[in-house]
């Protein structure tokens, strides 16, 4: 039997989650039904699928999770240490695109002052630098996102 690879496992867990979404979809729209009305489907039995389901992305949870704390990546730590990393980066990436967003007046309505006897708005930041910290952090998320990307390709799933 061959070993999957821990990015095949990932896929299998998406499609999995994927699958639930859409038999809770089919589970809801098939819970009720009118008096002398039969039901578009079996809610019992899509139920009884959806726990399958959920049964097997459970066991292919853990053994993600093993998996992801027992590789080592060298600098980064564990395999969950940068994923961890990989989503604080994502976070300080996102507000600091936002501030540097909110002091450029991106998104404001109007088009500035329209008399010379209004308050003119100012920027409480530096938007040339927070743009220069946003791309810092961009690299390094996709040179973390790399290394992660690598390690899934390379690693078998643990049992």
């Amino acid at each position: 039997m061959e070993t999957a690879k821990l990015a095949e496992a990932l896929a299998e867990r998406a499609e999995a989650t994927r699958r639930v979404e859409q038999l809770r979809a089919r589970i809801v729209g098939s819970a009720r039904y009118q008096e002398g009305e039969t039901p578009t489907e079996d809610a019992a039995g899509l139920l009884a699928e959806v726990d399958e389901v959920l049964s097997s992305l459970e066991t292919l949870i853990r053994r993600i999770n093993r998996t992801n704390a027992t590789v080592e990546m060298g600098p980064d730590g564990a395999l969950t240490d940068a994923l961890a990393r990989r989503d604080v980066l994502r976070l300080r990436h996102s507000v600091v695109t936002a501030a540097a967003d909110a002091a450029a007046g991106t998104g404001e309505r109007g088009y500035g002052r329209q008399l010379r006897s209004e308050l003119m708005m100012l920027s409480a930041l530096s938007v040339a630098e927070l743009r220069g910290q946003a791309d810092a952090l961009a690299r390094e998320i996709r040179a973390v996102d790399v290394r992660i990307q690598r390690a899934n390709w390379e690693v078998d799933l643990v049992d």
